[in-house]
């Protein structure tokens, strides 16, 4: 059997381990997976990411897989319905931030041409490359996530505080923060 390293915080759940492997760090350039990842995160706000990993396809159905032009468009009979929905997370502060992200989501792009260009503008266009021994040393903030979520805060979104953006830039490959011994490390190097 090949042991394979990861970092710490993967569980021996498939959903997981599939999630760190294929998707977590890689750097994603398309604005509704960009989108989808956005309101994924604020979902997880107070929650563990596994939970939302497990409700991550169901979120796809309910929220018209994540096309920002629809959910910017719910209205209150669309907002009852996902709050009656048992495969997302009901809580409605966190459904009316999705509509109303979607809205300035919409309006960054009208800005930028695109929410990557907005937000690969901040870095340049190349990920921040993490170096870190042990999970103990990757942050859960950085002046990075503090200036795009003052800014996305200024532009009028919600659920998207300095924490919540890291763990975005992270999960969007904007930073690469695979520990140094993780396999994934130096494939996203």
């Amino acid at each position: 059997m090949i042991f394979i390293k990861r970092c710490g915080w993967v569980t021996n759940d498939e959903i997981y381990i599939k999630y760190h492997d294929e998707e977590w760090g890689v750097p994603v350039h398309d604005d509704r997976k960009l989108f989808e990842m956005l309101i994924l995160e604020g979902a997880q706000a107070g929650l563990s990411w596994i939970t939302v990993l497990k409700k991550r396809n169901h979120y796809r159905e309910a929220f018209d897989n994540f096309s920002y032009e629809k959910v910017a468009a719910y209205d209150e009979n669309k907002i009852k319905e996902l709050l009656d929905d048992p495969g997302i997370i009901r809580n409605r502060r966190k459904i009316n931030s999705a509509v109303n992200n979607a809205k300035v989501f919409i309006d960054i792009r009208k800005e930028f041409g695109s929410f990557d260009s907005y937000l690969w503008g901040f870095v340049d266009n190349k990920p921040v490359q993490g170096n870190f021994e042990k999970l103990s040393d990757v942050p859960v903030k950085t002046e990075l996530s503090d200036i795009i979520s003052k800014d996305l805060k200024k532009r009028g979104m919600s659920f998207t505080g300095s924490t919540i953006i890291y763990s975005y830039l992270q999960a969007v490959g904007v930073v690469n923060d695979h520990i140094k011994s993780c396999f994934r490390y130096t494939m996203l190097s």
